[in-house]
């Protein structure tokens, strides 16, 4: 697979930017993962601790090299201030899938709509993908939510497919599809 590189310039809107990560970040990665539900809904550590964020940030220019993910940091266009995380995951056959994390701070704001539908336009523009994928605990409401807000359609549960934390969870299984995409 091709290296993945970060949308040049950052990908964003008049409220949010998409950009690469940086070693600085570990702080407030760290912050972001101290919250229950960030990482009962992700298969982040727990508990975390910065030397994780240090260990993640150092795993991504070889997952970016290989051409395997492209993560990046959403942040306020305006200070800068870190309000989450997405990323894309390349699963071959012209599929992608996304997942994403939005810090406490950040929630109830429409942050993660608003990455979401933008990294979605960009992933059909910029990478060979037609279809993009979302897996979800289900009884994650907020995530099931934000997805279907993007555009992303419901197509059924898997059993016990996910691996979190030692534990086998079902997953709600969303897709989009360039012609999902509102104009």
């Amino acid at each position: 697979m091709a290296a993945l590189l970060p949308p040049d310039p950052p990908l964003g809107d008049d409220v949010i930017e998409m950009r690469a990560w940086r070693n600085s970040d570990a702080a407030d990665i760290t912050r972001m993962f101290q919250d229950d539900d960030a990482v009962r809904w992700t298969r982040a550590p727990s508990p975390y601790r910065e030397g994780d964020a240090f260990q993640w940030l150092a795993s991504l220019p070889t997952q970016m090299r290989r051409g395997d993910a492209l993560p990046l940091a959403v942040t306020d266009v305006t200070d800068g201030t870190l309000l989450g995380s997405i990323d894309v995951r390349m699963r071959g056959e012209g599929r992608a899938e996304f997942g994403y994390v939005i810090g406490a701070w950040a929630r109830r704001r429409g942050i993660g709509t608003r990455a979401l539908s933008l990294y979605s336009r960009w992933s059909f523009a910029n990478l060979d993908v037609a279809r993009l994928e979302l897996l979800v605990q289900p009884d994650n409401e907020a995530s099931l939510a934000l997805g279907r807000r993007a555009g992303f359609v419901e197509e059924g549960l898997l059993r016990s497919h996910s691996l979190v934390r030692g534990e086998r969870k079902d997953m709600v299984m969303m897709s989009l599809l360039p012609g999902d995409l509102a104009t």
